[in-house]
């Protein structure tokens, strides 16, 4: 029975341009090498591409090579099954390069060999050496990461600052060389000018009114591309931010550490204290204040969020209720329409499904974290799959339990425009989970996620998990196989000749091939990436597929 042909393409590459001009030089040795191997390899179906992927004098420390560009889209394209090099090294120098080209082959279904190495993805001893590398280049990434952060670390601890953009009150110094910040004079009268305000005014939203008035703005930037950015009223929360910086007090904060920084402080140690403790005493009074029963501002018992939320101006979303037809209708709602009248930016979220989603999005964060082992921010493999599954026992019993289990872990959530910014308290996550606190990664406790709130300033439903259409490449290359392998067995094929040919078991092809009848539907919509988030080759090959394509598409939830 005749093979399918397996097209392969030869790359080379040489780093310099030495003996390129010569009739046979090292990228022609290079190509014939490789071809004499693909002929040897005649009887298995293989078949040499008529064009060459030559990149003479191109460094292998990079991927923008054009050659390899090209190749890359023609693998991506369908039209390579096969890369064969001399030797590794021509394809890549870095091993964390290396893994992101076998990732897009693998996508792709396309294997890759070295001829002088023994090197071969398409049997199951390339791809146990395929595992060996891909461990020591996530062990380069990962010491790189350290490196990094622990240069910061030092670095900020000698109070220097490592980049990003400058707050409100200062500038980079002018040599790019020196690590720290010089102070704009006139933006430094803004900033004391908002702490003395803030002391006159004991409030931060009289505060923000007071700023606008006076026609104090935020940082004005001019970026290098021409974009501008700030230049705007300062609102209820960024006030709040710039009085709890201790970078005005000439101090540079590292995570929960505070350093002795190299700039000068724009306040001095009695305004920052007066400030500090005024804060710590308006926050402990909106905290236990009562308003009377039954009236718009109170805040009723059944409220697990008070105090927890606030909008993308720094206001607090307050926990109110209304009656009607005899039914108690909960509802958060931003500070301002209670105190200071209408205002079409504010929010009044119905705090049911409020509650329903951020405990869907939290439970949510907590399992992908505890998926990707990114719980602890070190530990042997044993501690990490422990801390681990802790989290995703965590996670089942916040889904079980609702807002009530998760409420007081949690920190803050900002609710700005399309997303959730919520910060998760790490003593009350360690105490819930069982694990050392001091251990848990930041990622683990701060994070984004994404929320659609359809209407503003009225009633607004809450939609949780929106997301951009994401190709999944399991589901991918499972697809395409099943395709190759029906069309294999319409040539006559049978079961176990494919397995043979592919390195797989029978009854791994038995399960994938099915996938080849889906409806056109669901195929186009794991392509484009639009299918149902709980649709996952798991899931499609353990289940018995409908034989209608409407049913399927119900089945699967793409249509209702």
């Amino acid at each position: 029975m005749t093979k399918p042909a397996i097209r392969c393409a030869i790359y080379t590459r040489k780093s310099s341009e030495e003996g390129l001009d010569q009739d046979y030089n090292s990228l022609d040795a290079q190509a014939e090498a490789c071809a004499a191997y693909i002929a040897s390899q005649k009887h298995e179906g293989w078949k040499c591409l008529p064009s060459r992927y030559d990149d003479g004098g191109v460094s292998g420390g990079t991927l923008e090579r054009p050659a390899l560009q090209r190749l890359l889209s023609d693998i991506e394209a369908g039209r390579v099954d096969m890369v064969v090099v001399y030797k590794i090294d021509r394809l890549t120098r870095s091993l964390a390069d290396f893994a992101k080209l076998v990732d897009r082959f693998d996508a792709a279904s396309c294997s890759f060999v070295s001829v002088t190495q023994a090197f071969n993805t398409s049997s199951s001893m390339g791809r146990l050496t395929l595992n060996v590398l891909l461990s020591f280049a996530q062990f380069e990434r990962e010491v790189t990461a350290e490196r990094i952060r622990d240069k910061i670390a030092a670095s900020k601890k000698k109070g220097l600052w490592m980049g990003g953009l400058p707050p409100l009150g200062y500038d980079p110094h002018p040599d790019t060389n020196r690590r720290e910040l010089v102070i704009n004079k006139a933006e430094a009268e803004t900033v004391l000018r908002l702490f003395t305000l803030y002391l006159e005014r004991g409030c931060l939203n009289a505060t923000a009114r007071a700023a606008a008035a006076e026609g104090l703005r935020s940082k004005h930037r001019c970026f290098t591309s021409g974009r501008t950015q700030g230049g705007g009223l300062l609102g209820r929360g960024h006030i709040h931010r710039i009085l709890t910086n201790p970078i005005y007090r000439g101090q540079i904060r590292h995570h929960d550490r505070i350093w002795p920084g190299t700039h000068s402080a724009i306040i001095d140690e009695v305004l920052w204290e007066r400030v500090q403790v005024q804060l710590q005493s308006a926050s402990a009074r909106q905290r236990g204040s009562q308003h009377p029963t039954g009236s718009l501002k109170d805040a009723t018992p059944d409220a697990p969020l008070l105090g927890k939320l606030r909008d993308e101006t720094g206001d607090l979303l307050t926990p109110t209720h209304t009656q009607a037809r005899g039914r108690r209708f909960r509802y958060y709602v931003s500070n301002r329409l209670i105190s200071a009248g209408p205002d079409p930016k504010g929010w009044r979220l119905p705090a049911p499904a409020l509650e329903a989603a951020i405990v869907e999005v939290i439970a949510g964060h907590l399992e992908t974290q505890a998926t990707r082992h990114e719980v602890l921010q070190s530990g042997s493999a044993t501690e990490q799959a422990s801390a681990a599954a802790q989290v995703q026992g965590m996670a089942k019993s916040i889904r079980a339990k609702g807002c009530a289990v998760i409420a007081h872990a949690i920190a803050s959530i900002e609710i700005i425009q399309d997303h959730l910014h919520i910060r998760l308290d790490r003593t009350a996550i360690a105490s819930l989970s069982g694990l050392d606190g001091a251990l848990l990664t930041s990622s683990l406790l701060a994070f984004q996620a994404p929320l659609s709130l359809r209407r503003r300033g009225v009633e607004t439903k809450i939609i949780v998990g929106s997301r951009a259409p994401k190709p999944d490449r399991t589901l991918l290359r499972a697809l395409r196989l099943a395709h190759r392998w029906a069309d294999m067995m319409k040539s006559g094929w049978s079961l176990k000749d494919i397995a043979q040919t592919e390195a797989r078991s029978e009854s791994y092809v038995a399960r994938l091939l099915p996938l080849a009848t889906l409806s056109p539907s669901l195929q186009q919509a794991i392509i484009t990436g639009t299918q149902p988030v709980e649709l996952s080759l798991e899931v499609l090959v353990r289940s018995s597929l409908p034989l209608t394509w409407s049913d399927q598409e119900r089945r699967f939830g793409l249509t209702a």
